[in-house]
Formats: structure tokens, C-alpha cells, sequence
């Protein structure tokens, strides 16, 4: 199903292409399901943010698509770039499709319920969709934990990719034209207004703003129809790993995070060295170390991901309150424990 959706997406791209080119630079007279987000904004009189490029094709979107899945492509001039890490690509923390069915709040359970109706990577880090949509990036406790390290990356989308490329995946920095082939791929990802589901009274509004010339009013009012930042809250770990959060766990919902969470890394020559298969031994060694204060603890694990270390420069990030709840950690520990049994 995961290759066939890729599959789907390149074969997307041309066509995508032909939509993005067309939407340049339109004129607007009234907004319709079918305009850019960013041109909508634009029209109102907020200028393209600095990430926006309009001199791409279908060739830079495709040369973008290898580097964020596969992590190199076939450069403008020779045969094959390197890889930008050795350990990751984008896609071991991101998702490139939507995964919130609701652009306006943060939901644990409904981003997890959307996951499974769409079989996607229950992950750490925010989706691609959308990225060139939002304001700022590494926010929130990213700023109050690494400071200076991401301060340029927190409000430039370029130098969140130059950060996540040679910081996050361990890798090098990206030359130009490999920045520009990004950029254009996650372009093709853009929010259309269609994608805000605004009822017909609800785009009636925008209109009328714009005709009246209440422009910052108009600005906001759409924007009041998703995040313009994706919230990130760093938590404690439970006072007592045996008593975890005090939460009675849902073992059907922990399946779920262990199967499109854990095990999108955790496999057969995936990203870790671990391999956390459906067997119960794993299990059984998975629950033993629940209440050790260690990294083999879901607790530890999940709060507190690992650090890069000489010889092993894998690590595992955390996940922040808004990627998995307390609730969320309590049905992996209900499943895992269910499991072991």
C-alpha cells in the first residue's frame, strides 16, 4: 500500500506541476476552492514568504520527491549525488500527505484515528504537507532546549532544512540546487483552499473582506482555518514508572502506534539497530523494561529520545506532548503488556 502511494506521487508530480505554474501569478478576483493558499495571501497583500520560488518544473519537483524519500537524486549536471545522511532520510521522522483531519487544533486520538483510516507513520516529527504554509518551524521548547542552535531555523524554512540535514539526520549541508529541488517539491505540497474545508458562507466571508478592501481582517479570518506553526511541548516522563501516568491504557489504540510508530523504524535493516518484531519475546523484553529507568523504557524513550553518540551516530528523537499523548504512551504500555502474556 506505502509503495503504491509513492508510486501514485510520482506519477502525480507532472501534473501537480502544470497546476502550480498555472496559479502563478494569476490574477484574483475571487477566491475559489481551487487557489493556492500563498496566493490568496499574496492577493490580500501579504507578501510570498522567503522560501517562495516560482522558477521550478516538473524536474526540480521529481529531483526533490528522491531527496526527501530517498535521500539523493540525479543532480543538474552528472549521475548521482551523495546521500545527505548516511543513517536517515526526511522521511524517517516526516510525512509528505496530510495528517490531521483537523488543521485547527492539535488532537492526539484523531491525528492517530486518521493514521490508521490511512495507514500513515504515526511520527515525531510535523508533516511535509502544509510545510511552506506555516511561519515558523522548530518551536516552542525546540528554542528553550537548543537555543542558539535553531534560532535561524525557527522562523526560516531553509535553514530548517539545512539544520535537519546536517543536525537532525547527521548528514551534510545541501548545495543550491539541491535546496531548490526541495523547496519545489514541498511547493507541489502546498494547502489549497479546498483543503481548509471553508463551507460556502465561509468563503462568501473571504470574499466579501477582500472586496471591501478589509484586507488584515480577510487575513486573518483565513488563517483562523489552520495552524500557522506546529505546537512543541517537551513533558516529564511519570514520577513512577510503575504506576506510569495513571491512565488506564487502550490496547487497541497502543497496536496502532506500536505498528505505524515503533515498527516504521524499528525493523529489518531499518533506521535502528533494534528490531521490535511481533514476537514475544519482544514483547516480554519490552514490558520487563518498563520500569528501568533506562533507554530500553518506553517511558525514557519516548519522552526523552537518545543523543548521537561517537560510533553510533543513529539516536532516536522524542516525541513531544502534540505527537504522542500521556493517554497515548499508557495504550503502547497497555498493548505491549497485553502482548507479553
Amino acid at each position: 500500500m506505502k509503495n503504491l502511494l509513492k508510486i501514485i506521487s510520482v506519477f502525480s508530480i507532472m501534473a501537480i506541476t502544470v497546476l502550480l505554474i498555472s496559479n502563478q501569478h494569476k490574477t484574483i478576483s475571487e477566491f475559489t476552492p481551487s487557489d493556492n493558499v500563498a496566493d490568496v495571501l499574496n492577493h490580500l497583500g501579504q507578501p510570498y514568504p522567503d522560501h517562495y520560488i516560482s522558477d521550478f518544473d516538473s524536474t526540480d519537483i521529481k529531483r526533490g520527491y528522491d531527496l526527501i524519500h530517498v535521500g539523493k537524486t540525479n543532480p543538474p549536471k552528472g549521475f548521482s549525488s551523495s546521500n545527505i545522511s548516511k543513517f536517515y532520510t526526511c522521511t524517517s521522522c516526516h510525512n509528505t500527505v496530510r495528517e490531521d483531519p483537523t488543521l485547527t487544533e492539535v488532537n492526539q486520538d484523531e491525528r492517530l484515528k486518521y493514521a490508521i483510516s490511512k495507514d500513515l507513520p504515526y511520527l515525531q516529527g510535523t508533516t511535509f504537507w502544509g510545510a511552506v504554509n506555516r511561519e515558523t518551524w522548530y518551536n516552542d521548547d525546540y528554542v528553550l532546549k537548543y537555543g542558539s542552535l535553531v534560532e535561524k531555523a525557527e522562523k526560516s524554512l531553509k535553514e530548517s532544512i539545512q539544520l535537519c540535514a546536517q543536525v537532525c539526520s547527521q548528514g551534510r549541508k545541501l548545495q543550491d540546487w539541491e535546496m531548490k529541488s526541495i523547496l519545489a517539491y514541498l511547493w507541489s505540497l502546498q494547502m489549497q483552499v479546498t483543503d481548509l474545508e471553508m463551507s460556502f458562507e465561509e468563503l462568501d466571508h473571504l470574499n466579501k473582506l477582500s472586496q471591501k478592501n478589509e484586507k488584515d481582517s480577510a487575513i486573518s479570518y483565513l488563517k483562523s482555518f489552520y495552524l500557522t506553526k506546529s505546537p512543541a511541548t517537551f513533558t516529564d516522563t511519570p514520577k513512577n514508572y510503575n504506576k506510569g501516568y495513571n491512565l488506564k491504557g487502550r490496547p487497541e489504540m497502543g497496536k496502532a502506534i506500536y505498528e505505524l510508530g515503533c515498527q516504521h523504524c524499528h525493523h529489518a535493516y531499518g533506521e535502528s539497530d533494534l528490531v521490535l518484531d511481533n514476537s514475544k519475546l519482544t514483547f516480554k523484553w519490552l514490558e520487563k523494561n518498563i520500569d528501568t529507568h533506562t533507554h530500553k523504557s518506553i517511558y525514557e524513550i519516548i519522552r526523552k529520545g537518545t543523543y548521537s553518540e561517537m560510533g553510533h551516530k543513529e539516536y532516536m528523537p522524542l516525541y513531544t506532548l502534540e505527537k504522542m499523548s500521556h493517554q497515548q504512551v499508557e495504550d503502547l504500555r497497555a498493548y505491549v503488556e497485553q502482548e507479553s502474556k
